[in-house]
């Protein structure tokens, strides 16, 4: 029996490459003209992103990442290569990494994985994204997939799907999570990265199932496979059942919203200024739809987020951490290897 020769890609989303103004500018234009996050023509997007958006944006956005930025540099990208070294670790093939966004592409994994071994037969793609989204999952996949048809590889390369509801995924995310329930606290917040409800529409494969339908994400439909409010609606539910969370003691909400566009609520930053009102004066912050801490948990949530809700009349604050280089999570990602 012979054994195909595989490689893996773990691919996530990306970072600048320094906290300077110039680096931020050319990472923002190239996440931002990506027309699965800004969905409009093309001569629409770039005089919106390259006008307006990114000569206003960059200057702010270098000085969040500076605020999070470590010595051995993006958080995120740090965390990604200490994933890689880790399931290198606990699997035989090599591993390569590769980011949506900035470097290292793609096709540089893939060449990476050839110096290693010319004669491999099949790469296993692995995106680090639990939930579908046409501006996460998505964009990822197809610009793995690009660069592969581009390179002409001929290695097979296999794509494992959103793993929002894979039990070795909600075993990791629940155990990463219990820790933090052991302290004093009024509510947890499950906080997802937001998307616009055009996106939920389009993904939408019955065409007048999501967010048309009363408890459009509790009813079953064949929409669920793509529709990102019904997976992270989810993964909330299995967190809460898992870890028995009282139903007075959560929620959850969607951040990073972008533009004026309607996009998925309830919007984190403003529950965040509406809870010390309600009596929650020590909270909670998970971020499941993120498996590696990055700018939008680090900046947004435990510094800008911890500062709104401390100004509004809360008490503490406490982000916890994503998954990071959990050691149950870092097993599951070696199954799903051996799985495929």
């Amino acid at each position: 029996m012979t054994t195909t020769k595989k490689g893996i890609v773990l691919m996530n989303l990306g970072s600048p490459d320094s906290t300077k103004v110039k680096d931020v500018r050319r990472y923002l234009n190239e996440f931002l003209m990506d027309e699965r996050v800004i969905d409009m023509p093309y001569l629409s997007r770039l005089l919106l992103v390259k006008g307006l958006i990114v000569p206003f944006r960059a200057p702010k956005s270098a000085h969040a990442y500076s605020t999070i930025w470590t010595k051995e540099g993006s958080p995120l990208m740090v965390l990604s290569k200490q994933l890689q070294a880790a399931l290198q670790q606990q699997v035989t093939e090599p591993v390569a990494l590769a980011m949506r966004y900035g470097t290292p592409a793609p096709w540089t994994a893939y060449d990476e994985l050839l110096e290693k071994d010319p004669d491999l037969e099949e790469v296993v793609l692995v995106p680090l994204y639990p939930h579908y989204a046409l501006s996460s999952y998505e964009t990822a996949v197809e610009y793995a997939k690009e660069a592969h048809v581009k390179g002409k590889y001929s290695f097979k390369l296999t794509i494992i799907p959103p793993f929002y509801d894979n039990t070795l995924y909600l075993d990791s995310l629940a155990e990463s999570i219990k820790p933090y329930l052991q302290q004093e606290y009024d509510h947890i917040v499950f906080s997802y990265h937001g998307i616009p409800e055009r996106h939920v529409h389009k993904t939408d494969v019955t065409g007048h199932h999501c967010l048309k339908v009363d408890n459009c994400c509790e009813i079953n439909s064949e929409a669920h496979k793509y529709c990102y409010r019904h997976q992270c609606l989810f993964t909330t539910k299995k967190m809460v059942e898992m870890l028995q969370i009282p139903a007075n003691k959560y929620s959850y909400a969607f951040q990073s919203r972008l533009g004026r566009d309607e996009w998925l609520k309830p919007y984190t930053a403003k529950r965040l200024t509406e809870f010390p009102s309600e009596g929650v004066k020590k909270l909670l912050i998970a971020c499941p739809a993120f498996v590696s801490d990055c700018l939008e948990t680090l900046e947004e949530i435990a510094g800008q987020g911890r500062e709104a809700f401390i100004a509004a009349g809360g008490e503490s604050l406490t982000l916890i951490p994503c998954m990071n280089v959990h050691p149950m999570w870092v097993k599951a990602i070696a199954s799903w290897i051996k799985e495929y």
